[in-house]
């Protein structure tokens, strides 16, 4: 419906008098608190969230991350407390990355079935077996030049590599873990994980593939956390051009063919772009990971007071919803789930504060 009003009346001692042109009032349904949740289209809920764990060895340790605020590598022992705290905010999916106690050129430790992984994974399945485990399956973490794969001439040779992957998603399952995440960007490597796992006796175990995971400069705090940074070059050999997006398309597209049963995409806020053309195109669960460097940053700026951390930090997370995604792994998920969980609290006594509007969107 258009309106056509006229105006009269008197504004600062001046009288005035104009038409005011036909137009849709989009404002009504932004009035109030309870017209704007009705006509929402985006939701954040606790159950998006899946929380990335530093799995270090040792025992007592709780070391924290000088670039991530907040995050630490922790050992095989402090899982349970960690486990109750999840539980306890309704977190209830995690994703393991392994440090450990000395590395080679194999990656030996990323498949050892007494790794830390494994220990990781059997400690909490112990503790709460309802808690869903995710496992990164790469070599950079485990091998002493920190590149992804195996090195053959200064370069990581991607055949010789997809074995060393297939033999860590194979200790991963074996341990109890309930889905296995290949983040090591070689070709080929869904099919081989995917054919070991079978040949394993472990047919119903998820592939979960970072299949378009970009040569980005946001994992920097993340190469510090996992103790992963290359002794020497980089990984744009095998990470893809942040400049490309069919081609991300062509990577998932590859990994469903071999076998994966769900995709990555990573990172998240600089790629919104990439999630929404991944969801047009395929029918399947898309994640996003929410990296390190977007969380130091937002951490950064919000301890300097330069933003609205609480607000930043649930407005990124939406965009990632909004954008396609279905689930998101990020280092917020703790903090996020007490904020939303205010914001349930404050919508059933039906107070709403000017600060608080952020854990649902604006429509």
């Amino acid at each position: 419906m258009r309106e056509h009003v006229e105006l009269t009346g008197r504004g600062n001692g001046v009288e005035r008098e104009s038409a005011v042109p036909p137009f849709r009032r989009m404002r009504r349904l932004r009035r109030t608190e309870a017209l704007r949740r009705l006509v929402r289209e985006t939701s954040l809920s606790v159950d998006d969230f899946i929380y990335p764990l530093f799995i270090t060895d040792g025992a007592s340790i709780r070391a924290p991350i000088a670039s991530m605020p907040g995050q630490s590598q922790i050992s095989v022992d402090q899982l349970p407390v960690e486990l109750d705290e999840l539980r306890a905010l309704g977190i209830r999916a995690v994703l393991l990355f392994g440090i450990p106690a000395t590395k080679d050129a194999a990656a030996s430790g990323a498949y050892d079935p007494a790794g830390v992984i494994p220990r990781a994974v059997r400690q909490i399945k112990r503790h709460d077996p309802d808690t869903l485990v995710i496992t990164d399956v790469c070599a950079c973490e485990y091998t002493d030049h920190g590149h992804c794969g195996v090195l053959v001439d200064g370069d990581v040779d991607n055949d010789r590599t997809l074995p060393l992957l297939a033999r860590t998603a194979v200790s991963h399952a074996a341990a109890g873990a309930d889905i296995v995440a290949p983040s090591d960007m070689m070709d080929g490597r869904v099919a081989t994980i995917r054919q070991a796992l079978d040949a394993a006796g472990y047919p119903t175990t998820p592939i979960l593939s970072y299949a378009a995971k970009y040569a980005s400069a946001y994992y920097g705090p993340f190469r510090e956390a996992a103790e992963s940074a290359p002794a020497f070059g980089d990984r744009r050999s095998h990470q893809m051009d942040p400049a490309n997006v069919r081609e991300a398309l062509t990577e998932i597209s590859i990994d469903l063919d071999e076998g994966a049963d769900f995709i990555i995409i990573k990172p998240a806020l600089a790629y919104l772009d990439v999630v929404a053309a991944a969801r047009a195109r395929f029918d399947v669960p898309i994640l996003v990971y929410n990296v390190s460097g977007e969380y130091a940053m937002v951490k950064a700026a919000g301890q300097l007071g330069w933003i609205d951390e609480r607000r930043v930090v649930l407005e990124s997370l939406l965009a990632m919803k909004r954008a396609g995604a279905g689930r998101i792994i990020t280092y917020h998920a703790k903090e996020a789930a007490r904020w939303l969980a205010e914001e349930q609290s404050l919508a059933r006594t039906g107070h709403h504060t000017r600060d608080s509007l952020m854990a649902r969107s604006n429509p």
